[in-house]
């Protein structure tokens, strides 16, 4: 369910690799399933969705939860999510912002007001087969924010049925990478999704 990335005294990473929701649906979540292999106790800072893998940093202890904490809130840990689409995007690169609102089924959509946006930098390369891999650089962390902004694009994430998706066997959205400063040390990690072959991209800046 994950492999472990980066482990120091005060935080580890490791890159989530299947579906898992973060706390227990059906037996044990992630967070449990993390805890239980490494054989210590972990304070979560982040999360993913349960159809999202890759990245995920833990605190070792609350101090450290506490300022990773601070560094979130404050955008300072920069983050990169690679995702996968076989449409035709509205534009290949640039900014997407907006209110969310609740919709049916669970989903969310985009509004065209600004009092509390969600904003998205992305930029995107043709792979020469119908499908197109986006970068994307989330400023804010709204609940199922690139799911949407991808739909806006008119390019919903391959696999993602719930947004319009073509059907595929899993959704191909993933925490690619992660760069902060944090404990008099500079991090910046990268784990390449298993939804693409070429050698890893990047982390590059939000246009």
């Amino acid at each position: 369910m994950f492999e472990l990335i980066y482990d120091c005294p005060r935080f580890v990473i490791v890159n989530k690799t299947q579906a898992a929701s973060f706390h227990a649906e059906q037996g044990p979540g992630f967070f449990v399933e993390v805890e239980s292999t490494l054989g210590c106790k972990l304070w979560p800072v982040h999360r993913l969705d349960k159809v999202t893998t890759g990245l995920v940093l833990f605190a070792k202890d609350s101090d450290a939860a506490a300022e990773l904490g601070r560094l979130f809130e404050a955008r300072q840990i920069n983050k990169c999510y690679l995702a996968l689409s076989d449409k035709k995007p509205g534009k290949k690169q640039g900014l997407i912002k907006g209110d969310m609102t609740k919709a049916r089924r669970g989903a969310w959509r985009l509004l065209r007001t600004q009092a509390n946006p969600a904003i998205t930098r992305f930029d995107s390369t043709a792979l020469g087969d119908g499908r197109r891999l986006y970068r994307l650089w989330p400023q804010t962390g709204k609940t199922h924010q690139l799911r949407v902004a991808m739909k806006s694009l008119g390019a919903p994430i391959l696999g993602d049925d719930l947004y319009g998706g073509s059907a595929f066997e899993r959704v191909c959205l993933h925490a690619y990478a992660l760069s902060f400063e944090a404990f008099g040390e500079q991090v910046t990690i990268t784990a390449a999704p298993d939804f693409i072959t070429q050698a890893p991209l990047p982390f590059g800046e939000a246009p």
